[in-house]
């Protein structure tokens, strides 16, 4: 994402103005954002499911049967049942993390340029990219974090549960006023130390990856200095593998803590007549879940969301690149 002097005949040229600029850059991610989550939604769901619920009273064995339980149970729209929910909540979270990655590696790449000998830099995968990817996920999770929360619990409500939250507007309100405004925040420090290395190396994978194809040009898949959209959904792929498989555990954890002072909780997070683990923060929720059901819980859906990640991630970095090219954008992510 690098700035180059440009050419007196260049500068000359009139350029999107700054404002517009942004705006499409922020559609673009939107869309992407969208798109990928929605191509996904019957896997996203069911890996909550499998996330949170009671160690005895299973209901999700694996990914197969845990979606023909889902058709069987719940039909169809069971299928997409909190994908409102999760478009309302990953449009502007992917908007704002596509554009806070932008602006980011900016801002990191001018101060590094700043240090001696350092005026020839461009950014690199280990240092800058990592930290522009780790500042964009934590902006825009923290931006979006309530809806996140109820979306969590929109997603594992089923037709049995003692009471429905009927739509995003009562899932907040219903909590804000039960549960104190603090517990919209629930599992957000999981989800910070997470976001990290889970964000960060998706950027930063995905951008390295696309510029080593790029220069060294293996069986002639560069052309023009350009990649394939098979290529760069590969490169995407490879992206959300490395980062889901580091940040997992995490994710976990913040699930089983956002359902904490749920008091007509789903059947399956407390299961028939019993009560939903209470966690006082999230050392205390990493030691119980493995004390109670071992190291293995803390993968608990990772096979779905395996699955869900490597497509989704792929799609959501070329519908974004895709959907620049197309709005004309004239910001770059790396040149």
């Amino acid at each position: 994402m690098t700035s180059e002097a440009e050419p007196a005949g260049e500068a000359a040229k009139p350029s999107t103005p700054r404002l517009l600029n942004i705006s499409k850059s922020l559609i673009a991610g939107g869309v992407a954002g969208g798109v990928s989550r929605t191509a996904v939604a019957p896997l996203e769901r069911l890996k909550i499911l499998q996330q949170v619920q009671n160690r005895q009273n299973i209901k999700y064995n694996g990914t197969v049967q845990g979606l023909k339980y889902i058709w069987k149970t719940e039909g169809f729209r069971g299928l997409f049942k909190g994908n409102g929910t999760n478009c309302a909540r990953i449009v502007p979270n992917s908007a704002v993390k596509f554009f806070s990655y932008e602006q980011a590696s900016t801002g990191i790449l001018w101060l590094y340029k700043q240090q001696p000998g350092n005026e020839e830099a461009q950014l690199t995968p280990i240092l800058l990219r990592l930290g522009a990817g780790a500042c964009a996920g934590i902006i825009a999770m923290s931006a979006t974090y309530p809806m996140d929360m109820v979306r969590g619990r929109l997603t594992v409500q089923t037709e049995a549960s003692p009471r429905q939250y009927r739509g995003i507007y009562h899932a907040l309100s219903t909590v804000f006023r039960e549960e104190g405004p603090r517990a919209l925040y629930k599992g957000w420090l999981p989800s910070v130390i997470g976001v990290v290395p889970y964000v960060g190396l998706n950027f930063s994978v995905y951008e390295s990856l696309k510029d080593g194809l790029i220069r060294s040009k293996p069986f002639g898949i560069a052309q023009d200095s350009e990649l394939s959209v098979t290529t760069r959904l590969a490169c995407g792929a490879a992206a959300g593998t490395v980062g889901q498989t580091v940040a997992y555990p995490l994710d976990v954890i913040r699930r089983r803590m956002q359902m904490v002072g749920w008091k007509d909780a789903a059947p399956v997070v407390a299961g028939e007549g019993k009560n939903i683990m209470e966690y006082t923060g999230m050392v205390d929720a990493f030691r119980k879940t493995v004390h109670h059901e071992g190291v293995g819980a803390l993968y608990k859906g990772l096979i779905p969301n395996s699955v869900k990640v490597v497509p989704s991630i792929a799609i959501a970095f070329v519908t974004y690149e895709m959907v620049k090219d197309i709005l004309g954008v004239e910001m770059r992510i790396s040149d």
